[in-house]
C-alpha cells in the first residue's frame, strides 16, 4: 500500500458556540488545518470528505458539505469543482471521513485530500432538537426490537432497562453494560470514577476542552446521578465544534518544505467494523476493528504509547482498554485505577480529556482525536505530552445496534522518534 500522511490537522475548541454557525466552525477548522500544513489555500486539494450528523434538524438534510464550503470557494480558499462526499455515521462520522480521504490517497485517485467534520448540538432556543439528533442514532423504524432486547439484557445485567426523560437512551445502555461488567468482573464504581477524574484533570490542561477543571474520584462519585453507576461527571457534555485533517501521498509530501515534512504523521491503519445485536458476553465490534487495524499496521497493541478512546461515558474507557488489547478482559477497571492510563503511566489514554472533559460534538469527535494524537506524536502537547510517543491509536464508535455501536473506526498513527 502507498504511505499516507497527515500534514495538517486542527480542532476548534469544543464548547457551546451559540454565536457561531456551521459555516463559521467549518471555516475555523479548515483554515486551521491549512495553516498547520503551511498552505495559504487549498488549491491542490483534489477530494474532500465532509462529516456532520445534525444539520438535518436545522433544515439542511442534504449537500451539507457543499453548503458549508461554498463561502470558502467564493473566497478563493477552497478550489472549485472539487468532489465533496457527505458522511454521516453518528459519533464515528469524523473517523469515517478520514477513512475516505485515506482511501483516496491509497488508491492513487488523489495526492491531497481533506477530511473535515462539524457539529452543533447546543440550541438554547430549541433544546428539543438536541434530543432528536441523538435519537437519530438508534433504530426508529422498529424501536420495539431494541426495547425488548434491552429489557431481556437488563435482567441478565441486574439493572432493569428504565429510560428516563432527563437523559438519552444511550446513557442507560452504557449503564447496563457497566453493571454487567461489575457483576461479572468485580469492577467498581470507584474505578469508573478514577477514569473520569483522570480525564477531567487532563482536560484542565487542554485549551481545546469544554470542561477545564480538575476533579477527584470523590468529586466524581458525589456528582448528580444519571443512571447508576454513572454520574454526570462520567458522561460527555453537549457542545459544538469542528475538526479537520489534510492527508497526502509520499510523493506530494516530498515536494513540501522540510519543516512540513518533519511534522508529517503517517496513517499506519484505518479500519472500520459494523455493529450487530450481540450478547453481553460477546466481544464488541471495536475489537474487530482493532484486530484489522493491527494487521494493517503490522504491529500489536504493545507498541501503542498513547491512545484516544470513545469514552461517551467513563465506563467505555475501561471496556475499550480491553477491546483494544491494552489489558486482559475483565481487567479494565483495575488497569485504569492503577494509574496505567494517566500521566506517567504505561499507556496514557485520553490525554485530550476524552469525551467527558474535552467534549463530544458528535460528528467532529473522531477528527479531534486525530488532532490530539498528531499533537502528541509531534511532541507538541505541552503539559499533556507523553514522552517518546511513536505509535498512537484512536478508537471511535457511533450509533447503537444493541450493545454494539453501529459503526466503529480504529486509526493507528506512526511517527518515528
Amino acid at each position: 500500500m502507498r504511505d499516507v500522511y497527515i500534514i495538517g490537522t486542527y480542532s476548534t475548541a469544543f464548547r457551546r458556540w451559540p454565536d457561531k454557525s456551521y459555516k463559521d466552525l467549518t471555516r475555523d477548522a479548515y483554515l486551521g488545518a491549512l495553516a498547520d500544513a503551511g498552505l495559504e489555500n487549498g488549491d491542490q486539494i483534489e477530494n474532500a470528505w465532509f462529516g456532520n450528523c445534525g444539520m438535518w434538524a436545522d433544515a439542511q438534510g442534504s449537500i451539507r458539505g457543499q453548503v458549508c464550503m461554498t463561502p470558502l470557494v467564493r473566497d478563493g480558499l477552497f478550489p472549485e469543482r472539487v468532489p465533496l462526499v457527505n458522511v454521516e455515521d453518528a459519533c464515528a462520522t469524523g473517523s469515517v471521513a478520514l477513512n475516505g480521504a485515506w482511501k483516496d490517497i491509497l488508491s492513487g485517485t488523489a495526492d491531497l485530500a481533506l477530511a473535515i467534520a462539524v457539529e452543533k448540538l447546543y440550541d438554547p432556543d430549541h433544546p428539543e432538537r438536541t434530543m432528536s439528533k441523538f435519537n437519530a442514532g438508534i433504530d426508529q423504524q422498529d424501536p420495539q426490537e431494541w426495547h425488548d432486547y434491552y429489557a431481556a439484557a437488563g435482567e441478565k445485567a441486574g439493572k432493569p432497562f428504565e429510560p428516563g426523560p432527563d437523559r438519552t437512551v444511550f446513557m442507560d445502555t452504557y449503564a447496563m453494560q457497566a453493571c454487567y461488567h461489575m457483576k461479572k468482573h468485580g469492577t467498581t464504581q470507584a474505578q469508573i470514577a478514577a477514569g473520569a477524574a483522570k480525564n477531567h484533570n487532563y482536560g484542565a490542561l487542554n485549551d481545546k476542552a469544554q470542561y477545564r477543571f480538575e476533579m477527584s474520584v470523590e468529586d466524581v462519585m458525589k456528582d448528580r446521578a444519571v443512571s447508576f453507576p454513572l454520574t454526570r461527571s462520567m458522561c460527555s457534555p453537549i457542545g459544538d465544534g469542528a475538526a479537520a485533517a489534510l492527508v497526502c501521498s509520499e510523493d506530494f509530501l516530498s515536494n513540501l518544505p522540510q519543516a512540513v515534512r518533519d511534522r508529517a504523521v503517517r496513517i499506519a491503519a484505518s479500519a472500520l467494523s459494523g455493529g450487530k445485536y450481540r450478547s453481553l458476553d460477546e466481544e464488541g465490534l471495536s475489537r474487530v476493528a482493532a484486530k484489522k487495524a493491527y494487521r494493517q499496521a503490522g504491529i500489536g497493541p504493545e507498541k501503542i504509547r498513547v491512545a484516544e478512546v470513545h469514552d461517551a461515558t467513563s465506563f467505555c474507557e475501561i471496556y475499550q482498554a480491553e477491546m483494544m488489547g491494552f489489558c486482559d478482559d475483565g481487567e479494565g477497571g483495575r488497569f485504569v485505577e492503577s494509574g496505567a492510563t494517566g500521566p506517567g503511566g504505561r499507556l496514557p489514554i485520553n490525554t485530550s480529556g476524552g469525551l467527558v472533559s474535552k467534549g463530544h460534538p458528535v460528528g467532529a469527535t473522531g477528527l479531534s482525536m486525530v488532532y490530539e494524537l498528531s499533537t502528541q506524536l509531534r511532541g507538541e502537547a505541552g503539559d499533556r505530552q507523553v514522552p517518546d510517543a511513536e505509535w498512537a491509536l484512536a478508537e471511535n464508535g457511533g450509533g447503537v445496534i444493541g450493545f454494539d455501536e453501529a459503526c466503529c473506526a480504529v486509526t493507528i498513527l506512526h511517527k518515528p522518534q
